[in-house]
């Protein structure tokens, strides 16, 4: 018996849909039997053309397109590949982050796999892919102690803004991979959540809009 969502898209249309995926949730299928149930496989589902464009790690929410079938898939894929598709998150960092002078500031540092440690990634001036991150801060705890941060990725590499907040000196509450216990320990759930997502519709040419604020 195939997995139904438990979760409504917020946009439907012939060409693609928007869902909002929940923390702890895998994007598409991992390796093993218990790893099976995704955000695809229960999507598919119900639409059975529905084909991945992008992902989110499984500990992180949020907004995400999916495609229906090959030629929109194809065509989303540009989109994301050549940069046009615009995405947004919100975090809680441990610590005071002191704000950007430009108000947004930008994290230029290159990632690689760490090999060894796979599936982590590290900084790597010399072997690293450029990795680009814009960020800003909304706000402070009541204490000062943890940091509410806005960020806009724009490049699209695997664990960017968790690596880039971590080598900041600022790792994200609840991550198990890039946090220290003590800041693992001070949330249940990653707090990293993909909020804004803006992208050009490929059938229609409309610029599409989607919001939607971070549950923590």
């Amino acid at each position: 018996m195939k997995p139904t969502p438990d979760f409504a898209p917020l946009y439907v249309d012939d060409t693609l849909l928007v869902v909002d995926k929940p923390s702890g949730l895998l994007a598409v299928p991992g390796r093993g039997a218990d790893k099976q149930d995704c955000l695809s496989t229960r999507l598919q589902a119900r639409y059975s053309d529905a084909l991945i464009v992008h992902r989110l790690d499984m500990a992180t929410s949020g907004l995400m397109v999916m495609a229906r079938g090959p030629a929109a898939q194809r065509e989303l894929s540009r989109a994301f590949a050549a940069r046009a598709v615009k995405k947004r998150y919100v975090a809680v960092v441990a610590g005071r982050l002191e704000e950007s002078p430009d108000e947004w500031g930008m994290i230029d540092w290159p990632i690689i796999v760490d090999w060894p440690n796979r599936p982590l990634r590290i900084i790597d001036h010399q072997l690293g892919k450029q990795s680009l991150t814009r960020w800003r801060v909304l706000g402070y705890d009541e204490h000062g102690r943890t940091t509410r941060v806005e960020l806009e990725p724009v490049t699209g590499r695997s664990h960017q803004l968790r690596v880039h907040l971590r080598e900041l000196g600022h790792p994200i509450l609840g991550d198990a991979l890039y946090a220290p216990p003590e800041v693992q320990a001070l949330a249940t759930r990653l707090l990293l959540h993909a909020c804004s997502l803006q992208l050009v519709h490929p059938l229609t040419g409309d610029r599409l809009v989607f919001e939607c604020p971070p549950p923590f």
